[in-house]
């Protein structure tokens, strides 16, 4: 059995002058060596040929068919389009990858895949076609099904068939996750609806409360609602300022003395203007 020789850290115990400690000491043993893992080499070998493929792929493809669209347009963007006829397939197949566990809801990729692939070729194709040299175009139009079909190869040989009760269980666990991951825009945004809501009410509720102050600084002619009225039939200073607004006075000086006489007594002009203000504001 094959070995390797590792050096590790230990705590050791060791004396002085009749006192002990744990103190770190190194080691040096021997650990057995796993077999190697043939299968896992040859898959990575595999993947890496793969890896070569593609890239082989996507640069003949591109340099033929961007050759084609040369003719009629610019260089820059004949290349660039050309280079989507591999990119796409190539998109199509790294789905089918990550869906290997649940193969229904990677359909649509994998047709999409086969449908994108027969459009590369057959551009490819058409241009040794129209250079008048039809056998390089197939070869060349080879080499994106040759790619394909290696990935698909290996993706089958990834991809082992699940029972239908082990692919229940796993839908339903990416149904629950992809609840939670969709609650939580839908969260953020019902939030950020309720703090507008409160904010709007807020703002509603200061602006209604203005309208109707109670403050510290109010003169003392104002009624306070938890006081009985001396005389039940007097009206109070903010009923004296909205009579006098409805009869046209438009002046605080004016509603002033026009509060005085209603009420009996002189109230205070900065009461008056406050109310008088607040109208203006209403029926601004």
């Amino acid at each position: 059995m094959k070995t390797r020789r590792i050096t590790r850290e230990r705590l050791v115990p060791h004396t002085m002058d009749g006192r002990t400690r744990m103190v770190p000491d190194e080691e040096t043993i021997e650990v057995p060596l796993p077999p190697r893992d043939w299968d896992q080499i040859g898959l990575n070998v595999v993947t890496a040929i793969v890896a070569l493929a593609l890239l082989g792929c996507v640069g003949f493809s591109t340099a033929s068919i961007g050759d084609l669209l040369n003719r009629v347009t610019p260089a820059a963007a004949a290349y660039g389009a050309a280079a989507l006829f591999d990119l796409v397939w190539i998109g199509c197949t790294i789905i089918e990858w990550l869906g290997r566990y649940t193969p229904d809801r990677v359909r649509k990729a994998r047709v999409g895949g086969y449908l994108s692939l027969a459009v590369a070729m057959g551009a490819v194709a058409a241009h040794g076609w129209i250079f008048g040299n039809a056998a390089t175009g197939l070869v060349g139009a080879a080499v994106s099904g040759l790619a394909k079909g290696l990935w698909a190869v290996v993706l089958d040989y990834q991809a082992v068939p699940l029972g239908k009760r082990d692919a229940a269980f796993l839908q339903q666990e990416l149904a629950e996750a992809a609840v939670e991951l969709s609650r939580v825009p839908v969260r953020r945004r019902v939030n950020r609806a309720r703090a507008l809501a409160e904010a709007e009410r807020i703002a509603l509720e200061a602006d209604r409360g203005s309208a109707d102050p109670d403050r510290p600084d109010e003169s003392a002619d104002d009624p306070d609602a938890d006081v009985l009225a001396i005389r039940p039939g007097a009206v109070s200073t903010k009923d004296a300022v909205r009579i006098a607004w409805d009869s046209g006075i438009r002046d605080d000086g004016e509603a002033v003395r026009y509060v005085a006489k209603a009420t009996g007594k002189a109230p205070s002009p900065d009461t008056v203007a406050r109310y008088m203000r607040l109208l203006r504001k209403v029926a601004g």
